[in-house]
C-alpha cells in the first residue's frame, strides 16, 4: 500500500491573514526536514464567488475558512512539534491542540480529493451548472478537457455571454 493512502486531512490553525505565509513555512519545513514522505499536500480552502463592484459583478476567490488551513499528513507526535513550531501555525484544530483527522464526509465537502466523474458532453451540448455561485445557470459547452475533467461553459451573465471554467463534478447535461 502506497503510504499516502495511509494519510488523513488535517486542520491548522493560523495567525488572521497568515494562512499564505503559513503555507509556504510549512513547506519550507517539509523541505528542511525531508517530510514528503509525511505531509503530502498543505491547501488553502477557497470559493469562487461572485462579487459587485461599481456595478460590475466578476467572480473572485476567496478564503473559504480564514485563518485556517488543511493538511493531508500522515500524523505522528513527532511531526505535531515540526508543524506546531512553524511560524505562522498556532496550532491543529482539536480538543487541547491534539490533532484530529478530518472525516471523509467532511474531505467531500470540501472538495479536498479529486473526485473523478465521468460526464459524457461535447462542443455545444447546453448543461446546467449544478454546484457552486453560478448554480441553476444553463450555459453551453465552448471546450471540455477530458483529462483534466473540466469544461469551458458559455453561460448567460447580466445579458451576455460569460466563458467560465468548471468541473465536471459541477455540472449536468441537458438532454434535448
Amino acid at each position: 500500500m502506497e503510504r499516502s493512502e495511509e494519510a488523513k486531512w488535517y486542520v491548522l490553525h493560523t495567525n488572521s491573514g497568515y494562512e499564505n505565509v503559513a503555507k509556504e513555512n510549512l513547506e519550507t519545513v517539509v523541505e528542511k526536514y525531508n517530510l514528503q514522505d509525511r505531509i503530502f499536500d498543505i491547501v488553502i480552502p477557497m470559493e469562487d464567488v461572485l462579487e459587485e463592484k461599481n456595478g460590475k459583478k466578476k467572480l473572485v476567490q476567496r478564503k473559504l475558512m480564514p485563518c485556517y488551513i488543511l493538511v493531508k499528513m500522515i500524523y505522528g507526535d513527532d511531526l505535531w512539534h515540526n508543524v506546531t513550531r512553524t511560524r505562522g501555525i498556532t496550532g491543529f484544530v482539536g480538543p487541547k491542540g491534539r490533532a484530529i483527522p478530518l472525516t471523509d464526509d467532511e474531505v467531500r465537502k470540501l472538495r479536498l480529493e479529486k473526485i473523478t466523474v465521468e460526464l459524457d458532453i461535447a462542443e455545444g451540448d447546453k448543461v446546467e451548472v449544478i454546484d457552486g455561485p453560478l448554480s441553476s445557470m444553463i450555459g453551453s459547452v465552448i471546450s471540455v478537457d477530458k483529462e483534466a475533467g473540466r469544461a469551458k461553459v458559455n453561460v448567460e451573465m447580466f445579458g451576455r455571454e460569460t466563458p467560465v471554467d468548471l468541473d465536471f463534478s459541477q455540472l449536468r447535461k441537458i438532454e434535448d
